[in-house]
């Protein structure tokens, strides 16, 4: 049966534009799907190393928190690529992991999915899916170090951070390494998703200068190329009509003999998530863990190809650059490129939500039906503040969470957001070493 093609009505309303993929096959190890009102059917879990550049020492304004209020709030050139989901999106400013272990990488990595100092507690990714009864799918990108824990003491769980791997675990005999990338296809109009934004960025950008509009007009060509390659995902194999499906899963395109090379890290991400969303689509789970990399990581973004960031023959940590000093000066090397670093890194997010979204489900899409969250281990990359933290909680839970806000709270506890999403699967519960409520204000 060949894909099904949304009209441009509906490729503005779901803020895609790609080629939707075929009905699902049922898998023997398929896990019950939650179809019940007002109870999201899945959460994936995204994190990215190192912080974002936030409220500089020298007091210059947050590059990361949106300002505003409620649902009249603007969000910085850093979450250009997030402007088609914005009414998706919840934007979470003031939430805090406490005092224990401030300025640590490794105690906020510790704190993040627990909720509770030192890894005291079972992190709330391994919880739900404890509690849904189904398995947890934790996919890493030359992540060295977990940071999903099963219980109180006990090590971090170790992602698989082979996609080949984790395709053949997923999807048994599915198909060959390192298949060509498909070819995309758009609507007939050639309508993007870009194109439905381009005032709000116009508006954004009126009180910018010259500078600052440069910087957005190179990082909107850099997006023109994430969304021609997310309209690849799932289409047909290359000089076929075969449609992506559960009976013919599809696994990315990377270099299976340099697996630890920097420049292959894009190519190795985007796989692993591609195999999160057709694991979620075929109802394998309803609970993932993506992590990128590893905190205060050592990984060389400025070998990644086709990116703002690539300079040939150089070599820039990931976590040095986040130690971009007092300020927030463009012309500082270190900042310009730690900049440049999470930018990227929401970009990825904005993939996953847009491959979510490309894949129709019940009179909306999977990204309808689904929550993602965006997190880091602290704030301030330079400061390793673990305070007001950098979260987005994207995705409607089928109903279940206001979107479409700036949420600002006073020091709330980040497990406010878990117990939260918890009770939006259908499991409510007090969560982390607050035994917190779901956080006022997110759940509809």
């Amino acid at each position: 049966m060949p894909p099904t093609r949304l009209g441009r009505r509906s490729l503005l309303q779901a803020l895609v534009g790609a080629v939707a993929a075929a009905p699902l096959t049922a898998l023997p190890r398929r896990v019950a799907s939650e179809a019940k009102a007002n109870v999201a059917r899945r959460v994936i879990f995204f994190y990215f190393p190192d912080g974002v550049p936030a409220t500089s020492q020298s007091g210059e304004p947050s590059l990361w928190h949106a300002t505003g209020s409620g649902m009249n709030f603007q969000l910085s050139d850093i979450h250009t690529s997030l402007l088609p989901f914005k009414d998706k999106c919840v934007f979470l400013n003031g939430l805090t992991m406490g005092p224990t272990d401030a300025g640590s990488h490794p105690g906020g990595a510790q704190k993040l999915l627990t909720a509770v100092d030192h890894a005291g507690g079972a992190s709330i990714d391994q919880v739900l899916a404890r509690s849904l009864g189904v398995p947890l799918l934790y996919l890493g990108a030359m992540a060295t170090e977990g940071i999903s824990y099963p219980a109180a003491g006990t090590a971090p769980a170790a992602p698989e951070n082979n996609p080949r791997a984790a395709f053949d675990r997923l999807f048994p005999g599915g198909a060959t390494p390192n298949p060509t990338t498909p070819p995309g296809a758009s609507d007939a109009d050639g309508a993007s998703i870009l194109d439905t934004v381009l005032a709000d960025m116009n508006e954004m950008s009126r009180a910018w200068g010259p500078v600052e509009k440069t910087k957005l007009d190179l990082h909107m060509s850099a997006l023109r190329d994430l969304e021609r390659k997310v309209k690849a995902v799932p289409g047909a194999d290359a000089g076929t009509s075969t449609p992506v499906s559960c009976a013919n899963p599809r696994l990315g395109t990377y270099d299976v003999n340099a697996m630890n090379a920097p420049a292959n890290f894009p190519a190795i991400l985007r796989a692993q998530t591609d195999l999160m969303v057709q694991a979620m689509a075929c109802n394998l789970t309803r609970v993932g863990l993506v992590q990128c990399s590893v905190h205060t990581s050592e990984l060389n973004m400025a070998a990644f190809p086709s990116t703002p960031m690539f300079i040939p023959n150089y070599y820039l940590g990931s976590h040095k650059a986040s130690h971009y000093g007092t300020t927030h000066n463009e012309q500082d090397e270190l900042f310009r490129a730690f900049h440049q670093q999470v930018r990227w890194w929401v970009d990825q997010f904005a993939y996953l939500l847009q491959s979510l979204a490309s894949r129709p489900e019940d009179g909306g899409t999977m990204l309808d039906h689904s929550l993602v969250l965006l997190c880091t281990e602290v704030c301030d990359g330079n400061t390793h503040n673990h305070d007001n933290m950098p979260f987005i909680l994207a995705g409607g839970g089928s109903g279940t969470v206001r979107t479409g806000q700036l949420l600002q709270s006073t020091d709330a506890p980040h497990a406010a957001v878990y117990a939260a999403i918890a009770q939006a699967m259908g499991k409510p519960m007090k969560f982390g070493q607050a035994n917190a409520d779901p956080l006022a204000g997110l759940l509809a």
